[in-house]
């Protein structure tokens, strides 16, 4: 399950408690930082915690604020430096090196848009999404907070703000979508000076597995610990049941032929064939080839499968792009020296990621650069 998933539900488990809460979100980091701009977590008010904005270096003192800030019932803005080795506050340093600034928002559950709200409303949405956040770096003046979610067109839920701060956000919001990457801005409105984060959200991976045999219940148990959504299709009702495929997987019974009828498929569905059944996964194969959308296509089993598949497909008459040739991964998976069902739904996991990220999955330790891609964090001036 997705971290904001699981915020969200304990959210909604504490306002049926009618226990209060506090959100606690990163907004902006100078330097590096075990969790980036948008990492969260919620404190109630006996102290638990869901969710992590670090590595467990802040928490400690995060509490505390959260507490202060749910007396108050008022937004709290906390710059944290974990540069300053001497830090009591912080404890255990991770050699972070970056200053951290975290916004504390008590819950009012009488809002129907408070900030837990609207994330709510944005982990619903299954196209791509930003949601703006707005603060001050003085912080004797008044945190806005979390105010306003959007897709590419329009505002889908928002707080009561000035006609020129939602439209500086929507444009921006609009332009986060398009470039795929979040922004950080200052926005000057009747000489004051406002902060932004406008962070970039990207629906769950689909991720379809054709076949429903045992290595495919491990790998779907693994994909939905990631948060992606997993749909099993096989055209074997003894293997393709919610018996054998527990949680939110959906699961669907269909000849090869039909496997995409009740497929929505986009720019982050991923297809692995695993049927154990040469002829289902190239019947399927064929239904997936020229797809542009589909990034990725993985096929369990050995090259000589997959060299048989191209051939035949050849004699068919089928021409196989190369553009589908770039994202047909055969065999499936990273080598990791995997043997076993969950070695192996780890390896391919861990392609399907790399793929997703544009990344060559080579060890941390040969990167250069700094572990993070590097993020233009700088406040950029927005005009009206």
């Amino acid at each position: 399950m997705r971290e904001l998933d699981v915020i969200t539900a304990k959210y909604q488990e504490l306002k049926a408690q009618d226990i209060r809460c506090v959100l606690a979100t990163v907004v902006h980091v100078d330097g590096s930082s075990y969790r980036r701009a948008g990492a969260r977590m919620l404190v109630d008010e006996y102290g638990n915690i869901t969710g992590a904005i670090s590595g467990g270096c802040l928490e400690g003192d995060a509490l505390r604020k959260a507490l202060f800030a749910l007396d108050r019932q008022e937004n709290k803005l906390v710059t944290y430096d974990t540069s300053d080795e001497d830090d009591a506050v912080i404890g255990a340093q991770l050699g972070c090196n970056g200053i951290i600034q975290v916004l504390f928002e008590p819950m009012d559950y009488t809002d129907a848009n408070n900030s837990c709200e609207l994330l709510r409303k944005l982990a619903k949405e299954e196209v791509p999404m930003t949601i703006s956040i707005v603060f001050d770096l003085d912080k004797s003046q008044k945190q806005l907070g979390t105010i306003l979610i959007a897709d590419e067109n329009h505002a889908v839920a928002s707080k009561q703000i000035p006609d020129n701060l939602h439209k500086a956000l929507l444009f921006k919001s609009k332009e986060v979508i398009n470039e795929g990457i979040s922004c950080f801005g200052v926005l000057a409105i009747n000489d004051k000076e406002h902060y932004l984060f406008i962070q970039k959200h990207q629906p769950p991976v689909n991720l379809v597995l054709v076949g429903a045999g045992n290595d495919a219940q491990i790998l779907a148990q693994q994909a939905e610990l990631l948060g992606w959504k997993v749909t099993v299709t096989d055209g074997r009702p003894t293997h393709a049941n919610k018996e054998r495929f527990v949680g939110s997987c959906q699961v669907i019974v269909a000849k090869p032929e039909e496997t995409l009828q009740n497929i929505k498929i986009d720019n982050r569905t991923c297809f692995v064939l695993m049927s154990h059944n040469y002829n289902y996964d190239l019947a399927v194969l064929k239904l997936l080839l020229g797809r542009s959308e589909i990034p990725y296509i993985g096929i369990l089993g050995p090259l000589k499968k997959y060299n048989r598949m191209l051939n035949e497909l050849v004699d068919d008459g089928i021409e196989v792009s190369k553009g589908d040739l770039n994202k047909i991964h055969a065999p499936v998976g990273l080598e990791i020296g995997a043997e076993t069902p969950a070695e192996i739904g780890l390896s391919v996991l861990a392609e399907i990621q790399s793929v997703l990220k544009n990344k060559n999955a080579r060890p941390l330790k040969q990167k250069t650069e700094p572990i993070h891609d590097k993020e233009v964090n700088q406040f950029q001036k927005i005009s009206i």
